[in-house]
């Protein structure tokens, strides 16, 4: 039986979908979690199929400065004395029925995780998920110049070998925990399989990032076998990326630091992607200097 808090509303004829998370909160630097998510959901049309009501997962008021407070209080616009709107977390689900695909917008839950993770594997039992994807981003030493890197967590093992071949990078790491690690720890034992997607995003550039958004939508396609044009997606990215190098030009400071970046990204590509040739290049007597 599905959680109090989930709430189905159609019963498509999926066969055996890959469900597809984007989360707001932790890993969502330059809107690239759930900007990804947002763009597949209005690329295939998909319709809403879920939710998940947000009473109890959230934390609303949280003692401390202003500043601080606000980062947690739900968002409301007051016009003339009226009160237009009130927003709530929303965590919905939605289904592309042709693609065989459920996608799922929320926030990261700051409260009772475990119920928030057994809301997603009701509906996962419910359409016979087996698949889980997150994809999501944090702030790193990477070029706007050039395409995030994406670093991969799995629930099993054996999926490394099938993900290593779309050339991305397993991480190593140590410190707090996300709700997307603990939701990754939950899955083996629930039979299902789940693949964690992180991409590294300028660091120096804030607020809603195109260009990392078409890299990870269109990366994230290929592995969900998803056919779509990226045309529209392409252009918004390359006037972005065009608009910036504008601006950073003016900043002699800013400009040098990423002429560095550029640098040592390039460098890490030929050493650790491009080693055969580099090997190869050497074995000819061809300098790389």
């Amino acid at each position: 039986m599905a959680p109090d808090k989930l709430h189905i509303y159609e019963k498509p004829n999926l066969r055996r979908p890959q469900l597809v998370l984007g989360l707001s909160g932790w890993m969502d630097g330059g809107d690239v979690s759930t900007g990804t998510i947002q763009c597949l959901i209005e690329k295939l049309s998909a319709r809403k199929l879920a939710d998940i009501d947000p009473e109890g997962f959230y934390i609303y008021n949280f003692p401390g400065s202003m500043e601080l407070s606000s980062l947690f209080r739900p968002h409301t616009k007051i016009k003339a004395g009226m009160i237009e709107k009130y927003e709530v977390p929303k965590n919905q689900f939605f289904y592309a029925e042709q693609e065989d695909l459920i996608l799922f917008l929320g926030k990261e839950p700051n409260l009772q995780w475990e119920n928030f993770a057994e809301c997603i594997f009701a509906l996962c039992a419910q359409f016979q998920v087996k698949m889980i994807y997150f994809v999501g981003s944090v702030a790193g030493l990477v070029p706007h110049t050039r395409d995030p890197r994406l670093f991969c967590s799995v629930s099993n093992a054996e999926l490394k070998e099938t993900y290593h071949r779309y050339g991305v990078k397993f991480s190593d790491y140590e410190g707090p925990a996300s709700f997307i690690t603990y939701l990754t720890t939950r899955c083996s034992e629930r039979g299902l399989q789940m693949i964690t997607l992180v991409a590294t995003v300028p660091a120096y550039v804030q607020g809603n990032n195109p260009k990392c958004i078409e890299v990870v939508t269109k990366r994230l396609a290929g592995m969900l076998g998803v056919q779509m044009s990226f045309d529209d997606l392409r252009a918004i990215s390359d006037a972005f990326e065009k608009k910036l190098s504008s601006v950073v030009q003016e900043q002699p400071e800013l400009a040098d630091n990423i002429h560095k970046l550029e640098e040592d990204y390039d460098n890490e590509i030929f050493d650790s992607e491009m080693g055969e040739l580099k090997r190869w290049l050497q074995q000819k007597g061809i300098r790389l200097d």
